[in-house]
């Protein structure tokens, strides 16, 4: 059965899709991008991109019981792959060891301006 997850520690889904869904031990955690939740304002450099898209992601994993140290798989997506040593400082301080395996594609993204979208999956173990 799957759970939906909806919070207001990350923004609204912009489409048809759901931000989190709880299946059994897992929580999946829908593309996020660099939005504030309440003001929806974007910030510029890639690593506050990448810090608030993190918060965004850990505000979905714990509504809906899960912790970032839970997550076992990222998917990160940068429009310019240059940006990829800031983003991992900044990706680093979020995940405890061992880290969650993860791919990395550079890509364009729909929004101007947004450098960063991540997605994750997180195994509880209940």
């Amino acid at each position: 059965m799957k759970q939906p997850v909806i919070t207001d520690k990350a923004p609204a889904p912009a489409g048809p899709y759901t931000p989190g869904l709880v299946v059994g031990d897992f929580v999946f955690v829908s593309g996020q991008g660099p939005f504030e939740p309440k003001t929806k304002k974007m910030p510029e450099s890639i690593e506050e991109q990448t810090k608030q898209t993190l918060d965004n992601i850990k505000g979905i994993l714990e509504a809906g019981g899960a912790s970032m140290a839970d997550v076992v798989k990222v998917t990160v997506l940068l429009t310019d792959l240059s940006d990829f040593q800031s983003m991992n400082k900044v990706y680093a301080d979020y995940f405890p060891e061992p880290a969650p395996t993860r791919t990395t594609f550079g890509v364009a993204l729909a929004i101007p301006g947004m450098r960063i979208e991540i997605d994750a999956i997180a195994h509880t173990g209940k």
